[in-house]
């Protein structure tokens, strides 16, 4: 295995662009690090990093390697996860990334659904959303990727859309807490605590206040829903957010869920998929399985 240790190494200091910081991460020196890397190069007949005042990074043959070394390390943990599956003992790695209203509830659940079958199945979990999810899959950094913006690489394979509604969120005490269904109109006339543009969800909703002569002004804004849904218990005011993201029985601690007029806003899709061509290694297949029954089980998917 001693050559794919060389390409786990060729890859770390792709990763951080220094051969100082990757052998602190690889627990090797840098001195012999970059021994190893000059006696590849030496063997290849051709240098792979450009030598910076300030680190390294790869020059036009090193681009080309490294897309082969992540294949090559992605085969193997496939092919690792197949040999421990021979002994039926299920091993392996999955390595996720999503954006943050996966994370409140429905992820974290079914990793431990999972673990609990198979516990020697290791995670990561990535917040990553949109071109940042994409390009995850792409380095191998992920295996799987969920979207709530439509795919922009030719190469992300979708293997499942989710159907998501918009919900309103805001206090029990609200007076639009006691709507069984709520309009945009009426949300507009409250105080908002909204995600900032580009946001997706702003967008949608600041191109339909546009539509009606109105325009959405939120008084709080945060990148991160945790905060914006946990605000919302300290001031009357309406975020909004996913059911992916909403506990069951809508148990949200003195806060409550409404669904938005279909007709104000669709459903948002949420994009599951993977590396187009890429065989996934056994556990990333299996989790990516259960997750499909969980999605469809709960949502209207296509």
């Amino acid at each position: 295995m001693r050559y794919l240790t060389t390409l786990r190494y060729i890859d770390e200091v792709a990763r951080v662009g220094s051969i100082r910081k990757a052998a602190e991460t690889l627990a090797i020196t840098p001195s012999a690090l970059n021994r190893r890397i000059l006696m590849f190069e030496d063997e290849l007949g051709a240098p792979v990093f450009e030598r910076l005042a300030r680190g390294v990074r790869l020059n036009t043959a090193g681009e080309i390697l490294i897309n082969h070394i992540r294949h090559q390390m992605s085969d193997m943990d496939r092919v690792k996860s197949q040999i421990a599956d021979l002994s039926g003992v299920r091993r392996g790695h999955v390595s996720i990334a999503c954006p943050q209203p996966l994370l409140r509830y429905f992820l974290p659940r079914e990793i431990e659904r999972y673990r609990t079958q198979h516990p020697a199945v290791t995670f990561d979990v990535f917040v990553r959303n949109g071109l940042p999810a994409e390009q995850a899959l792409h380095d191998h950094t992920a295996d799987l990727a969920l979207l709530f913006e439509p795919p922009q690489f030719a190469d992300f394979q979708t293997s499942l859309t989710i159907r998501q509604p918009v919900y309103g969120v805001m206090a029990a005490s609200h007076p639009l807490a006691k709507q069984k269904v709520l309009r945009i109109g009426q949300c507009l006339e409250f105080p908002l605590a909204l995600p900032p543009a580009p946001n997706a969800l702003r967008l949608l909703l600041e191109g339909l206040a546009a539509r009606s002569g109105s325009r959405v002004e939120p008084v709080v804004q945060s990148d991160s829903y945790e905060f914006l849904l946990n605000y919302g218990r300290e001031e009357e005011i309406v975020t909004f957010y996913f059911p992916v993201g909403i506990p069951a029985g809508n148990a949200l601690e003195n806060r409550v869920s409404r669904p938005v007029d279909p007709h104000d806003i669709p459903p948002v899709l949420l994009y599951l998929g993977h590396l187009r061509n890429r065989i996934l290694p056994v556990a990333a297949a299996r989790f990516a399985d259960q997750l499909t029954n969980a999605f469809v089980a709960a949502y209207e998917c296509d």
